[in-house]
């Protein structure tokens, strides 16, 4: 025996629509905050090399403070390590908040799938309406 096929009323389809709306809005909620706390973890990576840069940027000068103290006092080796290691720490630390401002140059904080999936949900609302 054939079951007929009941067709919905338009109150019915617009509760069924409302209803799915509304649970599709939740989950894109929870995965636009899933996201963004990955890109923050992600970010926190790249102020560990600015932190890095800056502690190494503060000894270099200090060991150039040294060598200008030596300088004055001795005229000869001494201070010449000290400029040569106060300079070495220097272009360390220039690396490293290179790599730090590079990285977060390459990160893109919004949250990308939330959006893709906002579009999709967009389209099918649309299509839901028709």
């Amino acid at each position: 025996m054939l079951q007929a096929k009941q067709e919905k009323s338009l109150g019915e389809l617009f509760s069924d629509l409302s209803q799915g709306l509304s649970n599709l809005m939740r989950q894109e909620v929870q995965l636009a905050k899933t996201e963004i706390t990955q890109k923050v973890a992600s970010a926190g990576k790249n102020i560990g090399f600015l932190v890095a840069a800056g502690v190494l940027a503060f000894v270099g000068f200090e060991a150039l403070i040294a060598a200008a103290i030596i300088a004055l006092a001795l005229v000869l080796a001494p201070w010449l390590a000290a400029v040569i290691v106060g300079l070495a720490l220097m272009i360390v630390s220039g690396i490293l908040a290179f790599v730090g401002i590079s990285s977060f140059k390459k990160t893109n904080m919004a949250p990308q799938e939330t959006i893709e999936t906002l579009k999709e949900d967009a389209q099918w609302a649309k299509a839901q309406m028709r």
